[in-house]
């Protein structure tokens, strides 16, 4: 007869987070604003690949969790400026480790 561990479920936090950053393209995106604030045309070339309608959305999103905040400027035209907020910049070392550990050995 086999013996049968016990395991802790997954926080609910967990598996929210983890809701929202599984989406494409979510870590990428924050991965970019960790340099500070951003218009929508540096995050379309920091990022690689993304359509602008895929980045508008994923930017709201983001927004929507808290992570991003959206300014607009009193400039002419008015400029849209996207920072992460302070609940944001908490996932930097996150995204760090992740960097390391792709960088890492293989195996």
């Amino acid at each position: 007869m086999s013996r049968c561990r016990r395991c802790e479920p997954v926080p609910v936090e967990v598996r929210e987070a983890a809701s929202l950053l599984e989406r494409r393209w979510q870590l990428s995106i924050i991965y970019a604003a960790l340099s500070g604030a951003m218009r929508f045309n540096e995050f379309a070339g920091a990022v690689s690949g993304i359509s602008p309608r895929m980045l508008s959305e994923r930017l709201r999103d983001l927004e929507g969790a808290g992570l991003i905040q959206r300014t607009v400027l009193p400039t002419s035209p008015p400029t849209v400026e996207y920072r992460l907020t302070p609940r944001g910049r908490k996932l930097g070392p996150v995204m760090e480790a992740m960097r390391a550990y792709a960088e890492g050995p293989v195996g």
